[in-house]
């Protein structure tokens, strides 16, 4: 009985979770091409991007250890 919640939680989590990486992975590719697309781009965007590419990286990861599947 009590154990059925945490099932369901893990599988909330983990939905959240696969919703999290796309996300930031939309906003680090759009900051990405940013930086494409700027003949000098600030020093705010450059960090902004760098930042993306590591949440998104460290989400992942974190995925990978709860071994989540990536439709």
């Amino acid at each position: 009985m009590f154990f059925q919640r945490k099932g369901k939680l893990r599988k909330e989590f983990n939905q959240k979770l696969i919703h999290d990486i796309e996300t930031m992975k939309t906003n680090w590719y759009n900051h990405k091409g940013l930086i494409e697309k700027s003949f000098d781009p600030s020093f705010d965007t450059i960090c902004q991007a760098k930042l993306s590419e590591l949440k998104y990286y460290y989400l992942f990861k974190e995925a990978k250890e709860r071994k989540v599947s990536l439709h």
